[in-house]
């Protein structure tokens, strides 16, 4: 079995790009990963955002405002994988990302 990743996404007030960020982890090549996206305190429409994604390896948490750090080490905390990344709700990921690093990891 192809390893797991894990995807840790902290998210404040997004809302313009985190659509973008989230469908670029559904389109990777290596499909073996689980998206935590961590909703810090946001008070724009990104929970409803995040909501509109309904698949099984998208983990949605929320938490009050603690900042990034606070929410990247949440992720941390729950995350499943063998290997982990960030990926900011601003940015997005390239479809071969996570394939790529696994073989620099192999």
């Amino acid at each position: 079995m192809k390893p797991l990743i894990s995807i840790i996404m902290p998210i404040f007030n997004a809302e313009n790009y985190l659509e973008v960020a989230i469908e670029s982890v559904l389109n990777q090549t290596h499909q073996n990963w689980e998206l935590i996206t961590i909703n810090d305190g946001s008070t724009d429409r990104s929970d409803q955002i995040i909501a509109k994604f309904s698949d099984p390896r998208i983990v949605k948490v929320g938490q009050r405002n603690k900042g990034v750090s606070a929410a990247r080490n949440r992720g941390l905390d729950i995350m499943k994988g063998d290997y982990y990344c960030f990926l900011d709700a601003d940015d997005f990921l390239p479809k071969d990302s996570l394939s790529n690093r696994l073989k620099i990891f192999d």
